[in-house]
Parts: structure tokens; sequence; C-alpha cells
């Protein structure tokens, strides 16, 4: 049995709770929040204990897991608190909103011999499953070319609903630093590390918030691929994502992660199933419209906003079982920070950035935010 606490209880906490209810071999054993009555709220809805200190959390419930649900610019605190405490850490997505500050949860780690992980539960989804196994297995040869369309609206509701949205101190960063890290991480699982990018991101329709509402880029691959990323709040109606990968035997699959109505942690459901949009690889085309039916009916019969959640809590647990790494580690959630910090920095000095990234020092833009 895996004691497992929350910190941070905003409207995605609510679902990591279900998750770890629903898991046999997990147990929620407490809750800290930077906000002491928010924590006594929670801990009386799930009926554990409010802390108001991370370390006596972690001892005095045997913490083997804390899953980090705070704001991204306030994820290094609790993380590097609940390691040195002796706590494994699984972070919501991104795993922050700077390099330099994943950069030292990814160092406490593993000075203090923890393991580390990013929440992208999308990775799990039955299509996107699919892929990455086609690509494994060579199915498309050589994966030459990757895009990404995250296409969606945010209304000022969704910017009034938390008062750390939308704001680059409290959030960190726009659509790139809230809604597309799913797709940035499954396009990175799909076609590897990174050699350069080239981005702009700007916000186009948005003057109530300081962040990017929308943001582009052309990607080279370190494999010889490249890659574009088209990702915006700012078109109307719901949303779509679609992450689609080509190769150089002229076979296409691809995903569609999301369509419908917005969706909000906490908030709302997800109202259309994920589903392969494209399929040819040679003597395969002809299930598409199966995996879709088949897809489409398990999906409609779990609850996606929690049982997905669950296969990545689980993952983790059993990494921590066996001591292997988690399939999203905390070196594979930097690779997005990486890559929209890439964008940030591109944007700001009009021209390519070169890949690896290292955190900047001695200036005062946020890595490339404040234009």
């Amino acid at each position: 049995m895996f004691n497992i606490a929350i910190l941070g209880c905003g409207k995605v906490a609510h679902l990591h709770a279900k998750a770890i209810q629903n898991i046999p071999n997990a147990r929620l054993s407490g809750v800290w929040s930077r906000t002491p009555e928010t924590a006594k709220s929670f801990a009386s809805k799930y009926n554990i204990e409010a802390f108001t200190d991370i370390s006596k959390l972690v001892s005095d419930k045997k913490i083997d897991l804390v899953i980090v649900c705070t704001p991204h610019p306030f994820h290094l605190g609790p993380t590097l608190q609940a390691a040195e405490a002796g706590a494994n850490v699984l972070v919501e997505k991104p795993l922050a909103s700077t390099l330099a500050d994943s950069d030292q949860m990814i160092n406490a780690s593993k000075k203090h011999g923890v393991k580390l992980g990013v929440i992208s539960q999308r990775r799990w989804y039955e299509p996107a499953k699919r892929i990455k196994t086609a690509i494994d297995d060579g199915k498309i040869g050589k994966p030459v070319f990757g895009t990404v369309n995250m296409l969606g609206w945010r209304d000022k509701a969704y910017y009034d609903s938390d008062a750390w949205r939308g704001t680059w101190k409290m959030e960190g960063g726009g659509v790139l630093v809230n809604q597309a890290p799913h797709q940035l991480d499954i396009l990175l699982w799909y076609m590897g590390e990174i050699d350069e990018v080239y981005g702009v991101s700007k916000n186009l329709n948005h003057p109530y918030i300081e962040v990017e509402d929308t943001a582009v880029a052309i990607i080279k691959f370190k494999n010889g691929g490249i890659g574009n990323i088209i990702v915006s709040n700012s078109t109307k109606p719901g949303i779509y994502g679609k992450v689609h990968v080509h190769g150089d035997n002229g076979a296409s699959v691809g995903v569609q992660t999301d369509e419908g109505a917005m969706f909000i942690a906490g908030m709302s459901g997800i109202l259309e199933p994920p589903v392969n949009d494209i399929w040819t690889v040679p003597g395969e085309e002809q299930y598409l419209d199966q995996w879709k039916k088949e897809d489409a009916a398990f999906f409609q019969s779990v609850d996606p906003t929690v049982y997905y959640m669950e296969k990545q809590i689980e993952d983790f647990l059993e990494s921590l079982s066996h001591n292997t790494d988690p399939l999203v580690s905390g070196e594979e959630g930097r690779k997005t920070v990486e890559l929209f910090t890439a964008i940030y920095r591109s944007t700001r000095d009009n021209r390519p950035v070169k890949f690896p990234l290292q955190p900047e020092t001695g200036r005062n833009d946020m890595d490339g935010r404040l234009v």
C-alpha cells in the first residue's frame, strides 16, 4: 500500500484524489496547501488530515508519493521540500514554468534519491499509444514530419475563474504553458530530440490578460525530421487538438486528442473521445473505422477525467515497486519546458534557437516571456 499526499488544492487536485481512491494499492493520506483553510476544506471532503508543513506531512503519514497540484510557477517549492523529506514527486503538467525551476527539481530528486515525474495522461489514450507502437515497430519508417494543432477558445470567465490565470507571475505563460503541454509532450515522444526552433508567440484577442494566447513554431529534429506547431486560445468554437506524424515511407498516423467543448479540470467533462484520425500504414488502412468505434466505446465506458490519471499514477507506483523510470520522468517533462522556452526566446530575439537550452541568468524577462 502506497501512501500518497496531494500538495495544492485547486480544481485538478480533486481529479487526482478520485483517481487515488480507485487504485487498490494506493491510499490518499494527507494534503497540504499554501492556503491552510483550503487544505482544511479539502481534507474534510476526503476524510484525510490537512498539514501546514510538507516535511511533517511526509514524516507523520509515511508518504511514498506526493502529487503537486499548485499553479505552475509554484511547483518548485513543494517539490524541493517533499524530495528533501524523502518523498517521490509527481507534478502536474508542465514540470515547471521555467528551465531554472525544472533543473532545480530534477537535481533535488537525484540528490535525495527519489523519483520525479510529470503528469501527461494523454500518453495513455489508446489512439496515442497505438501511434507510439507503430513508430517503434518501424511501420512508418523514420518519422520525418510531425505536427501539432491545438485550437480553442478561452473567454474572460475562464480567466476570472482563478486569480492566477492569465498572469506571468502566477501562471508563468499562456497557451504554451497551460493548454499545449499535453500535445507538445506527445509530439516529442514521437519525434525525439530537437536541434533548433524558430517560434512566435502573441496575444491576439485577449487584452485583459498578460500572457500569450497564440503561438506557432517550426522545429528541426536531430533525426533530420521537421515539425510545425500551431496552438491557440483565440479561435472559436470549441477545441480540437491533433498530433500527426508522417514517415519517410509515406505512411501517416495521427491522433485527435481533444475535440468538442473546452475542457476545464474540475469544471467540465470531456465530451468527445480521442481517436486516430489518420492511419495509412500499409495493410492497416482498413482498421481505422474499427479502432474509432472501439476506442470511443471504451472512452465512454469510463470517467476519462479520472481514468487516465489512474493509469499514470499506477505507472509511477509501478516504477517505485521495480525501481525503474516512470514513463514520463522529470527529464521527459523538462523537454516540454525546453520547447516552450525556446519559442518564447525566439519571439524575443527574432531568431532560431539552438538546443540544448540552459537557464538564462542575469535577465529579468522570465526567460523570454516579457518581450
